[in-house]
């Protein structure tokens, strides 16, 4: 009876996960059918990840096609303008203004004060974008992902390399700040490049995880869009911590967006590598990228249903 039980449960099993049943005893005794079920658990969790993997490597196959989009989509956006997408370097020397000179704070008098903010902004534009833009992905894609078999990942790239192009220009002017406070290219610009890398690497996770929970919550569009206007306010893109107590030393330890920034700013600004705060944003990535593979891998055959 036992090995009939066995027989009838190993075939109900998914074809990929019947060699990890393999193996397993059965005793015709008064002991109960044993079985590993951390292994079969593990089996949907596979196919989501493998679903993902298989998804993501047809989207970088059609590479050509999203880069070509993402540049399409910025020239839409300032056609018959005079500057062009020069107004995105426009823009960003307005905001990094407005905080040095008309938002003045107690570490306004600090030399490096400028480029304290400037690097700051060019990251947090970066991360803001990203994450306000994506929780619409899937609803302002409706009509290519119901009108066409392109991979879901191809969206998430085309929006990708879409805040890759605009931090471009916003980079451009930060480097112009920087060289104008006096921050000559040195070592330490070196140092920062690893946190940009990190951060390019973790921009489709996010951009993912956040699709999809502004396709299945479309309330969180305005939810997610008022958190991160306030917590602008609660991150130190233009204050700094000198070991404060209260809210600002909550607001800088446990926030996420500090690290990310740090990881950037600090190699320049103190000319040493930010090691707790890269490992601090690896984890934050690892992490990122694991939920981002089982949403895409478990819902991508969902979402033209919902959009």
């Amino acid at each position: 009876m036992y090995e009939q039980a066995a027989s009838v449960r190993r075939s109900a099993l998914p074809h990929r996960c019947r060699n990890d049943y393999e193996g397993v005893s059965v005793a015709a005794s008064s002991k109960p059918l044993e079985i590993i079920p951390t292994e079969i658990a593990a089996c949907p969790m596979i196919a989501a990840m493998n679903s993902a993997v298989e998804d993501i490597s047809k989207a970088m196959r059609l590479h050509r096609v999203w880069t070509a989009l993402a540049h399409e989509d910025i020239g839409d956006q300032h056609r018959r303008t005079t500057l062009g997408p020069l107004w995105m370097l426009v823009n960003y020397f307005a905001f990094v203004g407005t905080f040095v000179f008309v938002f003045v704070t107690k570490d306004a008098s600090n030399p490096g004060y400028i480029a304290y903010v400037a690097i700051g902004m060019l990251v947090w534009f970066y991360l803001n974008e990203i994450i306000a833009m994506s929780v619409s992905l899937f609803q302002r894609e409706a009509s290519f992902i119901q009108g066409t078999t392109l991979p879901l990942f191809v969206y998430v790239m085309r929006l990708t390399m879409q805040c890759i192009i605009r931090a471009g220009y916003s980079m451009a002017g930060c480097v112009l700040i920087l060289f104008l406070a006096g921050y000559g290219f040195a070592m330490g610009w070196l140092f920062s490049l690893p946190g940009l890398l990190l951060i390019i690497v973790a921009t489709p996770a996010l951009i993912t995880v956040f699709a999809f929970v502004g396709v299945f919550f479309p309330d969180s569009e305005f939810i997610v869009g008022n958190l991160m206007r306030v917590g602008m306010f609660f991150t130190p893109v233009f204050w700094a911590y000198n070991g404060q107590g209260g809210i600002q030393k909550y607001a800088y330890h446990w926030n996420p967006f500090t690290y990310l920034l740090e990881i950037v700013r600090e190699p320049i600004i103190k000319s040493s590598f930010p090691a707790h705060a890269f490992a601090v944003s690896s984890c934050i990535c690892l992490c990122t990228w694991m939920i981002a593979l089982l949403l895409l891998g478990e819902f991508r055959r969902r979402v033209v249903f919902l959009t």
